[in-house]
């Protein structure tokens, strides 16, 4: 890990494990997705709402480790007023980057300061804790769409 990328894991990673953002339950939510990981017990549930397939509201809450907290909350502030596909570009940088594939640095941009957990590639048994929050939305969002589908499907039949 070089120094930049360490400085922002101090930084960043640490912040949000101990002050996460968007925690904590939504009455309302569209969807409602359980996220749980059986390695090392980190268990969340995230409560989504979207409007035509961007998100719009994102909460979670539950327990687990730094690295998957922090990844939950960093996420749940960064795809709000983002479409699905924004969502998954989005997913499949992160994934590249805590898997090792991609340099974090490389695509700071387009990935602020979830460039942070670049440092989690050297780590390999932390990737699922990193990544659980990133599949768990995928999922919601699925969901999502699909209640959406079959919403527009009764309307079109009614």
């Amino acid at each position: 890990m070089n120094d930049d990328v360490r400085d922002l894991y101090q930084e960043v990673i640490l912040d949000h494990n101990k002050n996460p953002r968007n925690f904590g339950t939504m009455d309302d939510a569209e969807v409602r997705r359980e996220g749980y990981n059986p390695l090392c017990g980190d268990h969340y549930t995230f409560f989504l709402k979207t409007d035509h397939g961007t998100v719009t509201d994102l909460r979670f809450e539950g327990t687990g480790c730094a690295i998957s907290k922090a990844s939950a909350s960093m996420m749940s502030a960064e795809v709000k007023g983002k479409s699905k596909a924004e969502v998954e570009r989005l997913f499949q940088l992160f994934h590249d980057i805590v898997t090792g594939k991609i340099d974090a640095l490389d695509h700071l941009d387009e990935l602020g300061k979830l460039a942070a957990f670049g440092g989690v590639s050297e780590f390999p048994a932390r990737v699922k804790c990193a990544t659980l929050a990133w599949h768990t939305l995928r999922e919601a969002l699925a969901d999502a769409a699909a209640r959406n589908d079959a919403a527009t499907s009764t309307e079109t039949q009614g």
